[in-house]
């Protein structure tokens, strides 16, 4: 199994759902960096459960305990170990699909590829996987924020109703002032009314989350296989319900001519060359170009609802499954700031490599 990410600042995950924690190990972090606890407890309250009643009513403090590399309030460059231990468990909720194979799940394929499965909340294919993630991302954060580098995620979309405003236009902030984390109000609004109708029903749905990158430095990207946006697309694509990424213009693209398309350059008034317009997303040969980076997760309607569905159980029976206990019935308010953990682990492992073989 492959718990580990990164190649230089390189992070294992640990855990599952039921069991004892979530935690990870983070390797090649640089030393000397402002260990800010109160920000890396704010990102994790940022996906915790039961923030309103559109999410999972599971109730966890999701509080971490530093297990080693912090001394003195700064990192020492040591292996940095964090957990997160589970407290709101209700094992009880899955002992009746212990044998059955949920719709859309990993039960069959972890059962058929492993020989067992910890059946309990979907144990190492639970999205509480996730904690690790964004405790080691909020670090890659403080890493970054010292190079003036920013990521910022919003909501742009739940089932039907998208928003369209370009991220320019938008105040990304006032995402984090309403329970679906859209930055216009009116939206969020409609957006949260539509999930909550999908809860009553017991189904779910899907969304979209957008991601703008700013103040990346010029030259991040491996060219050829570790290009910068198909390290975006690989860690975006390894968070659970995840069905497609896209950066700059995306699918869009293929509607426009070249000449359109092209992003002109031109030099700044301070020398420096910029592009007028942004269809690269940022990223031009797989590598950073200075400017906005840009992208967007599509992410599948959870897998887990409370309605009654046609399946097979492992001795190959027909079975009925009923869905039971907490979930979320829309992933992708919570899936906010998973979003910018990724990203900020990409763009710090990229900054790393840079460093180690710039002048």
């Amino acid at each position: 199994m492959s718990s580990t990410y990164g190649k230089l600042f390189k992070i294992s995950t640990f855990g599952e759902s039921h069991g004892v924690g979530v935690g990870v190990i983070i390797d090649g972090c640089p030393s000397g960096i402002d260990f800010d606890s109160s920000f890396i407890q704010s990102e994790l309250d940022r996906r915790k459960p039961g923030q309103s009643r559109i999410t999972t009513q599971r109730r966890e403090a999701d509080e971490f305990e530093v297990l080693s590399g912090i001394f003195e309030g700064k990192t020492t460059g040591t292996p940095i170990s964090l957990i997160v231990r589970n407290g709101d468990q209700r094992s009880k909720d899955y002992t009746h699909i212990a044998q059955q194979f949920r719709p859309s799940h990993a039960d069959y394929t972890y059962s058929a590829k492993y020989g067992n499965r910890d059946y309990r909340g979907g144990g190492r294919s639970s999205a509480r996987e996730t904690i690790a993630r964004v405790a080691a991302g909020a670090i890659a954060k403080l890493v970054l924020k010292q190079h003036g580098v920013e990521i910022k995620s919003y909501v742009s979309q739940v089932g039907k109703l998208k928003l369209t405003t370009p991220y320019q236009q938008l105040n990304i902030a006032d995402a984090e002032e309403n329970a679906v984390r859209c930055p216009d109000q009116v939206m969020a609004q409609q957006m949260f009314d539509l999930i909550d109708e999908t809860r009553k029903k017991g189904d779910s749905i899907g969304g979209v989350v957008n991601c703008v990158i700013t103040g990346t430095p010029v030259g991040l990207g491996e060219p050829v296989f570790d290009k910068l946006h198909a390290e975006l697309g690989k860690a975006m694509l390894s968070i659970n319900a995840v069905k497609g990424f896209e950066y700059g213009s995306g699918f869009d693209g293929v509607e426009m001519y070249g000449s359109e398309h092209n992003d002109e350059m031109y030099l700044d008034e301070n020398q420096k060359v910029r592009t007028k317009t942004n269809y690269s997303g940022g990223i031009q040969g797989g590598i950073s170009n200075g400017e906005d980076i840009y992208f967007r997760v599509a992410f599948k309607p959870v897998a887990t609802i409370m309605q009654d569905q046609e399946s097979v159980d492992a001795e190959g029976n027909s079975v009925i499954v009923s869905g039971k206990g907490r979930h979320d019935p829309c992933v992708v308010p919570r899936a906010v700031p998973i979003v910018e953990a990724m990203a900020a682990l990409v763009l710090v492992d990229f900054y790393l490599r840079n460093k180690a073989y710039s002048k």
